[in-house]
């Protein structure tokens, strides 16, 4: 199986610091989760998980002209 290359967008120095706290329950079912799908970069794929929910929800709670139950009609 061929490894996949990911291009750098932009060289970000990255200086703020996020911490969480998470149970040893919750430890052990991320951990699982990164050897299953053999995830090297613990700290990349927390970012990249975080920011695309975050992302998720702003698309989903833009501000629309009419309400969903108006253009559903």
């Amino acid at each position: 199986m061929r490894k996949v290359q990911r291009q750098k967008t932009n060289d970000v120095t990255r200086h703020a610091r996020l911490v969480c706290l998470v149970s040893d329950e919750e430890m052990r079912i991320i951990d699982s989760y990164l050897r299953k799908y053999k995830i090297e970069n613990k700290s990349r794929w927390m970012r990249e998980t975080l920011l695309a929910f975050i992302h998720q929800k702003l698309d989903q709670d833009y501000p629309t002209l009419f309400n969903e139950h108006d253009m559903r009609r």
